[in-house]
C-alpha cells in the first residue's frame, strides 16, 4: 500500500526527463543498463543514479547477469499502473523517445 510520501517518490520519479526516456525504453522489454547507456550517449553513473530513483519509487526492478544489471518495469497496482501507462503512451509522441528507440534498434554492447 502507498502512503503519501510514496505517492510523491512516484510522481518526483515521473518529473525527469531522462528518467521518462529510461522508463519509454523499458516498455516494451527487459534491458541492459549498457544499451541504456548507448541509448542516451551518457555516462555509466548518470544513468545508475537515475535508475537507483526509479528503483525506489517503485517503478521497475532489476536483475543480475554476470557483471551485467537488466531493468524492467515493476508491475504496480490499480490507479498508479494506470499514470504510468497513460504517460508512457504519451510519450510516444515526442520525438526524442522516437529517436532514442530508433537508436535501440541500432546498439549493441
Amino acid at each position: 500500500m502507498f502512503r503519501m510520501r510514496d505517492l510523491a517518490l512516484f510522481h518526483a520519479a515521473l518529473a525527469d526527463e531522462t528518467r521518462l526516456r529510461l522508463l519509454s525504453l523499458m516498455q516494451r522489454r527487459e534491458i541492459c543498463v549498457c544499451y541504456l547507456q548507448e541509448v542516451l550517449q551518457t555516462n555509466q553513473p548518470k544513468i545508475s543514479r537515475h535508475l537507483a530513483y526509479l528503483r525506489k519509487a517503485g517503478l521497475v526492478e532489476a536483475r543480475r547477469d554476470g557483471k551485467w544489471a537488466h531493468y524492467r518495469l515493476k508491475k504496480l497496482d490499480g490507479d498508479l499502473e494506470k499514470i504510468l501507462w497513460q504517460t508512457l503512451a504519451r510519450l510516444r509522441r515526442e520525438t526524442q523517445v522516437a529517436k532514442d528507440r530508433q537508436r535501440l534498434k541500432r546498439v549493441g554492447c
